[in-house]
C-alpha cells in the first residue's frame, strides 16, 4: 500500500542520503549483499559504508565496464551486487559488459544510474543520458525502474535484492518533490494510480510524476478531469493498468525524463497499438542530446514541465473529441 502526500514541496531527505541508508540496511539484512562504486561514493553519501564495511563496499575506481564485470563475477559466486555510477556510465559506458556478463550469463545485478536526464544539470551533455531507457528496454528480461522520491527509492532497493537478471534503477541524487508518504510500499511491475479522472490519463515516471500531478491540478481548474498514474516500472510494463486506463479515458499522455524514442511513451503506444488503439501524446526529450545548465532551465528547454503536459493533453483531447 502507498500514501500520496504530494503538495508540490520537496523532501527534506536527499535521495543520495536515502540511498546510502538503504544500502546499509541491506548489509544488515543480508550478508551476501555487496556494493560497488566507480569513484563516486562521495557523490552518493556512501563513503562511510566503505569505512564501516571495507570488504562489502568496494570502490572500483573510474572503470565502470570493469566494475560491472566484477559484479557479474560476484553474482556467479553467490553475492548480491548493487552497482552505482552516473547514468551515462551505467548505460552507455558498460553496456556490453552488462549485456554479456550479466544478462546473457544469467547473473543477477542491480545497476543504479544516478542523475538521469536533466537531473545531471551542470555536469553537462556528456553526463545527461536520455537514451538509457531505450538501451535497457532492448535487454531481454531486464527491469527498468524510474524513481520518484526517496520513499520509493528505499523500498525499491530492498525489493530488488533477490530479483533475477539485470535491474536498472534511475534515480536523482538531490532532493526530489515528495509524492509518497513514509511507509509506502511498491509492487515491482505494478503501476500506482495517484489521482482519479475520467477525461484523460497521464502516465508518468521518475521526476515527471510530480509534474503530472501539478498538470492535473491545472487541468482541473479548466474543467478537465485527468487521472495520473506512476508507472515507475517501465519494464516490465504494467499492461493491465495501461489497458484499463485506455479503455476508461480513451486518451493518454505519457511524461518521461528520457528520449521519447524507445522510452516510456514508446512502450505504452507499442502495447496499445496491438491491444486497444488509443490516442497517445508524448512529453519527453524529442531526439536531442544533453545540454548544460540549471535543472529548472533544462526542464523548460526540453519541455519537461506541467505546462507542456497540459498543452499535450489539449492536443490529444482535440483528437479524441473529433
Amino acid at each position: 500500500m502507498f500514501k500520496v502526500i504530494y503538495n508540490g514541496e520537496k523532501e527534506k531527505t536527499a535521495m543520495k542520503d536515502a540511498f546510502a541508508a538503504s544500502i546499509e540496511k541491506l548489509f544488515k539484512l543480508d550478508p551476501q549483499v555487496v556494493y560497488l562504486d566507480a569513484d563516486l561514493m562521495n557523490s552518493m553519501s556512501t563513503t562511510k559504508l566503505r569505512k564501516a564495511y571495507p570488504e562489502r563496499a568496494i570502490d572500483c575506481g573510474v572503470q565502470e565496464a570493469n566494475m560491472v564485470g566484477v559484479a557479474a563475477g560476484m553474482s556467479a559466486a553467490g553475492k548480491k551486487p548493487y552497482v552505482h555510477t552516473f547514468g551515462p556510465f551505467a548505460s552507455r559506458r558498460c553496456f556490453d559488459q552488462m549485456f554479456i556478463s550479466v544478462a546473457y550469463a544469467h547473473n543477477n545485478v542491480r545497476i543504479i544510474g544516478s542523475d538521469p536526464g536533466v537531473t545531471a544539470a551542470y555536469n553537462g551533455g556528456t553526463h545527461m543520458p536520455f537514451e538509457d531507457v531505450a538501451m535497457y528496454r532492448a535487454v531481454p528480461n531486464a527491469a527498468i525502474i524510474d524513481i520518484v522520491d526517496s520513499v520509493q527509492l528505499q523500498d525499491v532497493l530492498i525489493r530488488t535484492k533477490d530479483r533475477p537478471g539485470v535491474t536498472y534503477i534511475r534515480t536523482p541524487r538531490k532532493n526530489s518533490v515528495a509524492v509518497y508518504g513514509e511507509g509506502s510500499e511498491f509492487e515491482l511491475g505494478k503501476a500506482n494510480l495517484l489521482r482519479d479522472g475520467k477525461d484523460i490519463t497521464i502516465i508518468a515516471c521518475g521526476i515527471m510524476v510530480a509534474e503530472a500531478l501539478k498538470a492535473a491540478q491545472i487541468l482541473e481548474a479548466e474543467g478537465i478531469s485527468a487521472q495520473v498514474v506512476d508507472i515507475f516500472t517501465i519494464k516490465p510494463l504494467d499492461e493491465e493498468t495501461v489497458l484499463a486506463c485506455a479503455k476508461k479515458t480513451g486518451a493518454i499522455v505519457t511524461a518521461e525524463n528520457a528520449n521519447i524514442i524507445g522510452g516510456l511513451g514508446a512502450a505504452v503506444s507499442e502495447f496499445l497499438s496491438k491491444k486497444h488503439p488509443t490516442y497517445v501524446g508524448f512529453v519527453g526529450v524529442n531526439d536531442l542530446f544533453g545540454s548544460v545548465g540549471a535543472e529548472d532551465y533544462l526542464r523548460k528547454f526540453y519541455g519537461l514541465t506541467p505546462e507542456k503536459i497540459v498543452e499535450k493533453v489539449h492536443e490529444v483531447l482535440t483528437l479524441k473529441n473529433q
